[in-house]
């Protein structure tokens, strides 16, 4: 048996988000049939307006309202520390922490030969131009996550940085507070030696 064209075609829509499958997809359409009507409106509106409403900063990459935005407007905030993240949903942890005051740039992804994505596909040439023409950076503080791809993405971005003479740093990784060394990998706990700091 077929479902109706309207109730397939939002099935098809929600299959089109990540780790949506063909069974949650079903059950978020049927959900979505018995939501009150202005429920139902106000949940189209909001994906019409973060879809029209929404772009990306034109410095820094984020996402945002305004151009620049706020962050990038913000003249309080530490010029001399810009802290690179994958993506724009990271500024928003990063901000959650309220202990780094400097600015942000997100690159829109990593370096992935596997998935075809290299360098002209991030966005680092308009970092790279950031760090020309503001001359009060003194420290790019790379925070892609710790895969290989972030890995790779981090070393790429050191080598393209630090002749202009800017110091690079990472972000520290290894032993996550409140975790056993009896469970962590080995790789996990290389980090956290290589990354031991004095007490």
């Amino acid at each position: 048996m077929q479902y109706p064209e309207p109730i397939a075609q939002l099935i098809d829509s929600y299959m089109k988000l990540p780790g949506i499958g063909q069974k949650t997809a079903t059950r978020l359409a049927f959900f979505t049939i018995d939501m009150d009507s202005d429920d139902v409106t106000r949940f189209a509106k909001s994906l019409i307006s973060a879809k029209r409403d929404l772009h990306f900063c034109s410095i820094c990459g984020n996402i945002t309202e305004n151009d620049p935005c706020d962050i990038c407007q913000d003249k309080t905030r530490d010029q001399s520390q810009i802290l690179v993240v994958e993506q724009a949903k990271d500024i928003m942890t990063m901000e959650k922490m309220k202990e780094y005051h400097g600015l942000y740039h997100v690159l829109n992804g990593v370096l992935s030969p596997i998935e075809g994505k290299g360098p002209e596909d991030l966005n680092m040439a308009s970092l790279l131009k950031r760090l020309q023409t503001n001359k009060s950076v003194k420290e790019v503080i790379v925070a892609t996550n710790a895969t290989p791809e972030g890995e790779a993405t981090a070393m790429y971005l050191s080598r393209l940085i630090k002749p202009a003479g800017i110091k690079v740093t990472r972000l520290a990784h290894g032993l996550s507070v409140g975790s056993d060394i009896e469970y962590a990998d080995e790789m996990t706990l290389y980090k956290a030696v290589e990354g031991r700091t004095e007490m």
